[in-house]
């Protein structure tokens, strides 16, 4: 089991169902844990052990600010979760202003985050970035292109970054969830669990969805010293969504036969 003891870790978009989900699991192990989010209802249900600061993360102040005051309280900082994302997404008629938004809040916001957090990750050469990406970043999906195309966009960045990050010691890599039990899955199914694992069974090889723990699980993994040579890869944390392809559990060569 990866230990976080005496690592000091800050995710954005911690107060929804997934970031939750990773929260828990860092602070589990070990980590002193601050959530970013521009949900303050959701804020509010964390433990009183997480240090929850309210943060718009497209606005370059607050985020100075944010990672200033954790030096302040906390004095350092080891472990950066870029989770924080818009679904934000109209397919083929997006206007122009929605895809900034989306790109600036999937993209751009956990960029500039990540800058911000690298002299203090760098402090004693072992910090560590996880950024969100999602299964939606390697496939098409009918009526989605913002939110694909940025989450590609993530995996990208995640590699420059390793790259050039690498020399202050710092790791970088991705997560790409599959079909998650999340805010919007809940949303859409009316919050039954039970039928959302029958609707994703046909696109798992796992047959339902995962879990938010299970995701920090990974997450959790990527932040410790566990992965010490693990950097610039993505992690499908997906129950086989992206390896089954087209075909999915139906075999389609007897398709052929007259």
């Amino acid at each position: 089991m990866p230990t976080l003891t005496d690592k000091v870790a800050l995710v954005t978009g911690g107060a929804t169902k997934i970031g939750r989900g990773v929260v828990e699991v860092l602070h589990k192990d070990g980590a002193a844990v601050i959530v970013a989010d521009i949900d303050a209802a959701g804020l509010a249900q964390l433990p009183e052990e997480i240090d929850a600061q309210h943060c718009d993360i497209s606005d370059d102040t607050q985020l100075a600010a944010l990672i200033s005051g954790i030096i302040e309280r906390h004095g350092r900082l080891d472990v950066l979760v870029n989770l924080a994302a818009s679904y934000l997404d109209n397919g083929a008629e997006t206007s122009r202003d929605d895809w900034l938004t989306g790109l600036n809040i999937n993209l751009v916001s956990g960029a500039r985050l990540s800058e911000l957090a690298r002299p203090h990750l760098a402090q004693r050469g072992t910090g560590a970035i996880i950024n969100f990406s999602s299964i939606s970043s390697a496939v098409a999906q009918t009526g989605r292109w913002v939110y694909p195309v940025s989450k590609a966009a993530v995996v990208h960045l995640t590699k420059l970054q390793a790259l050039d990050y690498a020399p202050d010691g710092i790791r970088v890599n991705s997560v790409s969830p599959g079909w998650t039990w999340s805010n919007v899955i809940e949303e859409v199914s009316g919050g039954n669990l039970e039928h959302a694992d029958r609707v994703a069974a046909h696109f798992h090889m796992l047959g339902r969805l995962g879990r938010p723990e299970e995701i920090g699980r990974v997450v959790s993994f990527l932040a410790s010293d566990a992965a010490s040579f693990v950097t610039g890869a993505d992690y499908a944390v997906d129950g086989g969504y992206g390896a089954l392809g087209p075909e999915q559990r139906d075999p389609a060569i007897p398709l052929l036969a007259p």
